[in-house]
């Protein structure tokens, strides 16, 4: 299966960019991984709302032009589905036995998706009600990506 994510922003921090580059190599094995960054809206403080959305719609634009015509298309969100690692092993199991072959995973910036690009979305998935930065959330989606295959080909992971 491809799997590509499509994030707002690049990483500043070299602890991030270690570890993408350690799960993006533990997933070579298991996966054509493909991570596609679109350009940030930069913010301030004390912005208006209207001034924040239009943010995030100029965001969204960058993203919508990325998805890969014919893939799935999951986006990370608060308000989405939450399941377990297995369960989400599962559901990864099941959109290849459906005939997926190309999963596109989406990730916003600090201000989050716009609302096109949620309703553009399959569905969406949250990995939890606690809100992450989305460079950190990258690491967490490589990591629970890699664990998924494991526990689908039944291979032992530490807990």
């Amino acid at each position: 299966m491809k799997i590509t994510l499509i994030v707002v922003g690049k990483i500043k921090e070299s602890f991030y960019r270690d570890a993408v580059a350690e799960y993006a190599k533990r997933l070579a094995s298991y996966c054509q991984l493909q991570i596609l960054e679109v350009e940030d809206e930069p913010t301030g403080e004390g912005w208006s709302e209207a001034r924040k959305q239009e943010a995030m719609k100029k965001e969204g634009r960058r993203i919508l032009q990325k998805i890969p015509k014919g893939s799935y298309v999951a986006a990370l969100c608060i308000k989405g589905r939450q399941r377990s690692s297995e369960a989400m092993a599962d559901w990864l199991e099941n959109l290849t036995v459906q005939g997926v072959s190309h999963l596109t995973l989406l990730i916003g910036g600090s201000l989050g998706l716009a609302d096109e690009v949620v309703a553009a979305a399959n569905e969406t998935i949250s990995f939890s009600a606690l809100t992450f930065p989305h460079q950190l959330m990258r690491v967490i989606l490589l990591e629970q990506i890699y664990r998924w295959h494991r526990i689908i080909k039944n291979e032992p992971y530490h807990k």
